[in-house]
């Protein structure tokens, strides 16, 4: 490999958007990370181009929003091809386009400025455990090359090389059906959102450089094992039968299928080994929940990682990864399952679609769906304790500190814990002191009506979410959290 680095404390493995987000949270951290990636240059196709209310939140608590400039939004979504409104409190509500190729762009600038080397044209032949560390074999341009780590996280998509190596239980079901996709220029029809015809579903959305992505699926047809992609011919018959249209002529970007796959892995951390993204999780990319639910992932796993790399916690933090983010994934790919059902199935999931468009009409369930499509209801169990933001996220909020405003988002921008007091100096200050490399103590106020009026008093974790809120218990969840003090 050219540039070969023999060790490093961290391998990941893929640079899309889940491993260049690792890799910057790591990297950000003081852990040298080193990312091997088996394309020769970052993707051209932008497949995954929805980011939800959550991952939004989730970079703005970074400060890399702005380098994304200014995204198309839209609240409304949808459930199985049936309409949703995705309004729920949040600094991003809603839906957000961001084309994968810009994604990967941002992440990957940030995690090299951070200090991550990519190595790219790098193919991953062999990951061997041994004591106390992972050897990782590649071959490259330059020949082959071992790479000895602390950890190695897999971030190397549904087909993971990893996964496959390390023989990891990967349990669920195959593909029944698929959807045809694919970019296409110099086509003309008219845009169809989630259309259900006689003879199948067809999804067109032109966009504003003309180009129009087209998905569609033939009802009864079956998806069959692929040695490579579909083609732009099986695309344009499948197109003609559903609609009678014909995009023939058209120039394809790029082609693709994806199927209703549903496969989670039975653990997501095999000892020194992890997985994250899709090689954690194989399912319908329905609505751009699949990018979402693994740069979530990493956003969940980096903080944790860092610590133990640097000494702070013991290696008992990485299993509340699989614990937190394996049920996450379970649920995720259940209500993934529930829509490919109503988006693929022929006319005998008319009477259930019925049902649902009629119930989504109520406010508490519409805020239901929106919340787990959004990842915005996202609840880690925390142990005990009552308090209502006890393992939600931090919600959004500005506040008053020592004379300035900030948002709650700001506060997280160094990547740190956070312990923050908003009782305005009743029942005295709140003891932190064998954390300051760990946890960062803000006093402020939250003006009324604001998500935090009247919260108290809570401990936020790197990643946003409460850790621990009310009166007793602080030590105990700062110590769990963030190791013993110093």
């Amino acid at each position: 490999m050219a540039e070969d680095r023999s060790s490093a404390d961290v391998v990941v493995v893929g640079a899309g958007p889940v491993g260049l987000l690792l890799a910057g949270e790591l990297a950000g951290a003081g852990v040298d990370v080193v990312v091997l990636e088996r394309l020769d240059v970052p993707t051209t196709a932008s497949r995954a181009s929805t980011l939800h209310a959550r991952t939004m939140e989730i970079l703005d608590s970074r400060g890399l929003l702005p380098r994304f400039g200014r995204p198309l939004s839209e609240l409304r979504g949808h459930f199985g091809g049936i309409p949703l409104d995705l309004t729920l409190p949040s600094s991003h509500p809603g839906q957000w386009k961001v084309p994968q190729t810009t994604t990967e762009a941002v992440l990957q600038e940030w995690a090299i400025a951070r200090g991550a080397v990519i190595r790219r044209g790098i193919e991953v032949t062999d990951v061997a455990e041994g004591t106390g560390q992972v050897a990782v074999r590649a071959a490259g341009r330059g020949g082959e090359a071992v790479v000895r780590a602390s950890y190695v996280v897999a971030c190397d998509g549904e087909d993971s090389t990893v996964r496959r190596l390390v023989g990891a239980d990967f349990p669920g079901q195959d593909a029944g059906r698929e959807l045809l996709r694919a970019d296409v220029d110099g086509i003309d029809v008219p845009d169809r959102r989630f259309e259900r015809l006689p003879e199948g579903l067809a999804i067109a959305a032109r966009r504003a450089d003309g180009v129009t992505r087209v998905m569609v699926h033939d009802f009864g047809a079956r998806a069959g094992h692929r040695d490579s992609e579909a083609s732009f011919e099986e695309v344009a018959a499948a197109w003609k039968q559903v609609t009678g249209e014909d995009i023939s002529a058209g120039t394809p970007l790029w082609v693709n299928s994806f199927g209703d796959v549903s496969r989670l892995l039975a653990r997501y951390r095999h000892g020194r080994v992890l997985f994250a993204g899709d090689a954690a999780h194989k399912q319908m990319p329905i609505g751009g929940q699949a990018l979402n639910l693994g740069l979530q992932d990493a956003f969940n796993l980096g903080w944790k990682l860092a610590a133990v790399i640097r000494g702070q916690n013991g290696e008992e933090l990485l299993d509340t990864y699989h614990d937190e983010r394996h049920a996450v994934g379970t649920r995720v790919l259940v209500n993934i399952r529930a829509q490919a059902l109503m988006l693929l199935g022929g006319p005998d999931v008319e009477p259930l679609r019925s049902v649902l468009a009629e119930l989504i009409g109520h406010e508490e369930i519409r805020a239901h769906l929106a919340g787990m499509i959004s990842g915005l209801d996202i609840r880690y169990d925390m142990g005990g304790g009552s308090h209502p933001l006890l393992g939600a996220r931090l919600p959004h909020a500005t506040l008053r500190a020592g004379g300035d405003r900030v948002t709650t988002a700001a506060l997280l921008h160094g990547g740190s814990g956070l312990l923050l007091d908003l009782r305005g100096g009743r029942g005295g200050g709140l003891e932190c002191a064998g954390w300051p490399d760990r946890v960062t103590a803000v006093n402020g106020r939250a003006g009324p009506g604001s998500a935090l009026d009247g919260a108290g008093a809570v401990l936020v974790r790197p990643d946003g979410y409460v850790a621990w809120a009310g009166d007793e218990g602080l030590t105990e969840a700062l110590t769990r959290w963030f190791g013993p003090a110093r």
